[in-house]
């Protein structure tokens, strides 16, 4: 695995130090030289990335009886995540999650995608942003305000996306043991539709340790988005969770209602909730707990909907260590807009002009 290519050592103060290139690149990814692996420590708090995907490898804390365990699933090397098919930690875009038919319709225009989901796009295409190598633009590595920023240049026509995109992503840890990921984009000449999503899977228990059915979960969702086989809202309808094995609006076991759910072809959530309250400010989205380890997870966004997919389609996936990834291995709470709203009116819109700034803000609070 590729170290980073310094380590920025600060006392108190938050120095902005600036990278131009990517880690060193050794072994097996000898190949990916300007791709690299970057550190923000923070005491016994840590994390990894890489800019292939701007991409989330690992975070490493400890549990009730202060044994560490990396709580992300992922890969072992850069050559790894060029090829994983799994989407483990990136971020995806222009348009996460996915568009039906691999089409849409802006100012009068039909725009014609990548298909990679059968006859529908899912997560931007087969060449989006979390196929990409990002620009590192700051990285401090420990002190007060451990940090890193990804830049990413999206050119009119990538993916089949109208006008060039700026984006941006910066994964910031603070005090006590809080993960903040931060993405904004800007459309510097052409509207375009944008919805960036982290799509990192998550074991409290520590990655590789089995499955997470027994993991407690809370979700402040009354709603949920009604998807049809295709896990597409062909619909265009929004229905209460209340009476179903989708809600979680009370601490539930993962597992206690999963085999009642199908997250299209296979058993298992792969469900978009409606996240309560305004999406203008950051609000609770999720609470999850794993009972054995003690480690427990609080997530706040300023989103309006939320992607709970539970790692339906792992089986037998070469992961991180020597571990191997099964069904249920993971699960990731991908906060976003609607899902395929560039095709839905009733959903509100995700086209982005010239002169508008994204911003999609998440924050993990961490406890044990």
């Amino acid at each position: 695995m590729a170290s980073p290519s310094r380590q920025l050592l600060l006392a108190t103060l938050c120095v902005a130090a600036y990278l131009v290139a990517g880690a060193q690149a050794t072994g097996a990814d000898e190949e990916w030289k300007g791709i690299g692996m970057y550190e923000l420590r923070m005491g016994d708090f840590s994390v990894k990335v890489t800019n292939w995907g701007a991409r989330l490898v690992s975070v490493v804390l400890p549990d009730s009886k202060g044994n560490l365990a990396d709580v992300v699933l992922g890969k072992d090397t850069i050559a790894e995540y060029v090829n994983d098919t799994s989407y483990f930690g990136p971020i995806t875009g222009r348009v996460g999650q996915r568009i039906s038919r691999g089409r849409f319709v802006l100012d009068g225009k039909v725009y014609h995608l990548e298909r990679n989901d059968g006859k529908n796009t899912i997560h931007g295409g087969g060449t989006a942003f979390s196929k990409s190598a990002w620009t590192v633009k700051e990285h401090v590595a420990g002190g007060d305000c451990p940090h890193i920023t990804f830049y990413y240049h999206s050119i009119d026509g990538e993916q089949g996306f109208p006008g060039s995109l700026d984006a941006y992503v910066t994964y910031r840890l603070s005090s006590p043991y809080t993960l903040g990921v931060h993405m904004s984009a800007t459309a510097p000449d052409t509207a375009t539709p944008v919805n960036l999503l982290q799509h990192v899977y998550w074991n409290l228990a520590g990655h590789g340790s089995g499955d997470v059915l027994g993991h407690t979960l809370r979700l402040f969702a009354s709603r949920y988005t009604v998807l049809d086989g295709e896990l597409l809202p062909s619909s265009g309808r929004v229905a209460p969770v209340a009476g179903t094995p989708l809600d979680f609006r009370t601490p539930t076991a993962i597992g206690a209602r999963i085999r009642q759910v199908m997250g299209g072809k296979v058993v298992g959530y792969d469900a978009n909730y409606v996240i309560d309250g305004e999406p203008v400010s950051m609000r609770p989205v999720a609470q999850v707990r794993d009972g054995a380890s003690g480690r427990a997870v609080e997530l706040w966004a300023n989103q309006v909907t939320m992607q709970l997919y539970t790692g339906n389609w792992l089986n037998n996936t070469k992961g991180k260590d020597g571990k191997v990834y099964n069904q249920y291995a993971g699960f990731t709470l991908e906060t976003m807009g609607y899902v395929d709203a560039v095709n839905h009116p009733e959903f509100p819109s995700q086209t982005l002009l010239p002169g508008q700034e994204y911003k999609h803000d998440m924050v993990f609070k961490f406890s044990f």
